[in-house]
C-alpha cells in the first residue's frame, strides 16, 4: 500500500506541567502534534518480501524503521526525520522554551525568531524545585516587574498553546447564545405590539420605518432597527418599497384580528415582563412577585393586582380572551360530550370556551361562573350569533359561592393559578356539586413525568412561580388529585402547543 506513494506520520504530544501550591497539585497542559511526510520509492514484491522476513517492520506503528532497514525504501522526507522515528524532539524543545523561557517585555520589540531555540543549559535548567514541582524559570537579568509580566506573558502562551489547534477547540456555543438573545427578541416582538406596529402596517401599502415613526412618536433610526428585527423573525416583509405585515402578523399580531393576541402580548409586556425582572427573588423566596413590581402587600392575587384598576383588569381580560379564542375549537372537539346536556365553564372569563361549547354540540346549554366585574364587561366579547342562547353568564366567587348546577363542570387553565389548599377546595366543590356520571373536563399544560423534556411545559411552571400562587402538575399528579375527589376513568389529549385536555368521570362516594 506505500509503495510509490507519500503517506503522513503524525505524532501528537501533551506536557503535562506540574505544581504545587499550599498543599495542592496544579496541572497545565500543553499540547501539540508535528506532521511529517513520507515517500516510498517503487517497490519489487520480491524487495518487499524480503523486508517482511527481516522481521524489522513487525514491532514498528507504521510497518516500517526508517532509521534501520527501512530507510532504504524511502525516496523523500518532508518534516522532522525524528517524528517519523518518534518523536518530535525540536518541536518539543521550543514548546519547553515557550512554557520555561518567556520572552521579556523588551523582548516583544525585536525581531520574532520562530526557529531559535536556546543553548542546552536552558534545558538542563528545567530541575524539580522546592515547592513540588517546576516552575518556568525566568531570565536573571531585569527587575522584578519585568519578571513578573514575563511570566504572566509565558502562561497566557502556554495557555493558548493548549488550544492552538481547531481540532481541540470547543465546538461554538452557537445555541447558547441564541438562548441569551431571546430575551431580546421578546421584548423587540413586545415593543412592537406596544407601539401598534402591526396595525399600521396591516391591509396597507409597505411603509418605510420613517413613516411609521413619525405615527408612533418614534425616531426613525430606531424604528428601523426594531422593524428589521422583526423581519428576520419573519413576522413583516422588507422590500425596497419598504415593510409590510407577514400573514402571522395580520392573524394574530393585530389588535383587531379575529385571532389577536394583542391584548396577551400588552399583558406579556406590561405585567409578565416586570415580574420576571425579579426572578431571582421568586426562587430564593418560593413565591410570586407582585408584592415587588406594585410595592405593596398583595393578599388577593386577583383583586389586588390583575382587577387593581379598569384598565390593568380590560387587559387581563383581552389577555385570556385572546389565548382563549386561540385554543378553544380544540378544547372542544377533544373528546365526545355529547352525553352531556348542561355545562358550566367555571372562571370561563368572557365565554369564549363556552361559545366553541355551544358550536360543536347544539343541545348543550352552557353557565359561565365568573366574578361580577368579569361578567359585566364579558358581554362586549361575545359576538351575536345562534350560540347566543345557549350561552349564560352568572356571577360568583368560586372559592366562595355555590356553583351552577351542571352535568359538566370545565375547569380550563384555572388550577395552575392556586396553592395546593385551594385546589382542593376547589375540587372538592365541583365534586360536591356533581351527580354520578357527571364530568369534570381539566385543561392543563401537563409537565412530563420525571420534568425532563417538556419545555414549554416546565417554561410555563417557573412563570407561575413568579405571577400565581400555583405551578404545574404532572399527569400523574392530576390523576392522583381526581381521584382523591372521586373522578375516574381519566382521558388525556395532547391539544397543539402547551395545553393538554383530561375528561374524568365523577363516580358515587
Amino acid at each position: 500500500r506505500l509503495s510509490g506513494k507519500e503517506h503522513s506520520v503524525f505524532t501528537g504530544v501533551a506536557i503535562v506541567h506540574c505544581s504545587s501550591k499550599d498543599r495542592q497539585l496544579h496541572t497545565r497542559v500543553s499540547e501539540f502534534y508535528e506532521e511529517t511526510t513520507v515517500k516510498f520509492s517503487e517497490l519489487s514484491e520480491e524487495l518487499l518480501w524480503e523486508y517482511i522476513h527481516s522481521g524489522e517492520p513487525m514491532d514498528k506503528a507504521g510497518g516500517y524503521g526508517i532509521q534501520a532497514l527501512g530507510g532504504m525504501l524511502v525516496e523523500s522526507v518532508h518534516g522532522d526525520f525524528l517524528n517519523v522515528v518518534g518523536f518530535p524532539l525540536n518541536h518539543f524543545c521550543k514548546q519547553l522554551v515557550e512554557l520555561y523561557y518567556p520572552p521579556r517585555p523588551e523582548d516583544l520589540w525585536q525581531p520574532i525568531q520562530h526557529d531559535s531555540i536556546p543553548a542546552v543549559d536552558t534545558f538542563e535548567d528545567l530541575s524539580d524545585v522546592d515547592g513540588g514541582g517546576s516552575e518556568p524559570t525566568q531570565r536573571e537579568t531585569g527587575s522584578c516587574d519585568e519578571k513578573a509580566e514575563a511570566g504572566a506573558a509565558g502562561q497566557a502562551t502556554a495557555e493558548a498553546e493548549c488550544h492552538r489547534t481547531r481540532a481541540t477547540l470547543p465546538p461554538f456555543p452557537t445555541r447558547l447564545l441564541e438562548l441569551l438573545d431571546g430575551f431580546k427578541l421578546s421584548k423587540a416582538l413586545l415593543t412592537a405590539c406596544k407601539l401598534k406596529v402591526f396595525d399600521w402596517l396591516k391591509d396597507e401599502a409597505p411603509q418605510k420605518a420613517a413613516d411609521i415613526a413619525s405615527k408612533v412618536d418614534a425616531s426613525a433610526c430606531g424604528m428601523e432597527r426594531l422593524l428589521d428585527v422583526c423581519a428576520a423573525m419573519g413576522l413583516l416583509e422588507k422590500t425596497e418599497q419598504g415593510y409590510s405585515n407577514t400573514e402571522t402578523a395580520n392573524l394574530y399580531l393585530a389588535s383587531d384580528s379575529e385571532y389577536s393576541l394583542h391584548g396577551f402580548m400588552l399583558q406579556n409586556n406590561d405585567i409578565i415582563w416586570n415580574l420576571f425582572t425579579h426572578l431571582e427573588f421568586a426562587i430564593r423566596e418560593g413565591r410570586n412577585q407582585h408584592h415587588r413590581v406594585l410595592g405593596k402587600k398583595v393578599d388577593d392575587l386577583f383583586q389586588d393586582a390583575h382587577y387593581r384598576s379598569p384598565e390593568t383588569q380590560l387587559r387581563f381580560i383581552q389577555a385570556m380572551h385572546g389565548v382563549a379564542k386561540l385554543t378553544a375549537r380544540q378544547v372542544a372537539t377533544a373528546f365526545d360530550l355529547s352525553r352531556f346536556s348542561s355545562a358550566c365553564d367555571v372562571g370561563g372569563c368572557t365565554g369564549a370556551l363556552a361559545r366553541e361549547l355551544a358550536r360543536e354540540y347544539p343541545g348543550l346549554q352552557v353557565t359561565v361562573f365568573d366574578l361580577p366585574d368579569i361578567v359585566e364587561l364579558a358581554v362586549h366579547f361575545q359576538p351575536a350569533g345562534p350560540q347566543a342562547a345557549q350561552i349564560h353568564f352568572a356571577a360568583g366567587d368560586f372559592f366562595r359561592d355555590p356553583l351552577p348546577s351542571a352535568e359538566l363542570y370545565v375547569l380550563c387553565r384555572i388550577l395552575h393559578d392556586w396553592s395546593d389548599d385551594k385546589v382542593h377546595k376547589l375540587l372538592s366543590k365541583v365534586a360536591e356539586s356533581c351527580k354520578p356520571g357527571a364530568g369534570l373536563l381539566l385543561v392543563e399544560t401537563l409537565l412530563d413525568e420525571k420534568k425532563r423534556e417538556a419545555q414549554g411545559s416546565l417554561i410555563q411552571s417557573l412563570s407561575m412561580l413568579v405571577q400565581t400562587e400555583g405551578r404545574e402538575r404532572s399527569r400523574g399528579e392530576y390523576q392522583c388529585l381526581l381521584e382523591l375527589h372521586g373522578f375516574h376513568q381519566v382521558q388525556v389529549v395532547h391539544l397543539e402547543g402547551v395545553l393538554d385536555a383530561m375528561l374524568a368521570t365523577r363516580v358515587a362516594p
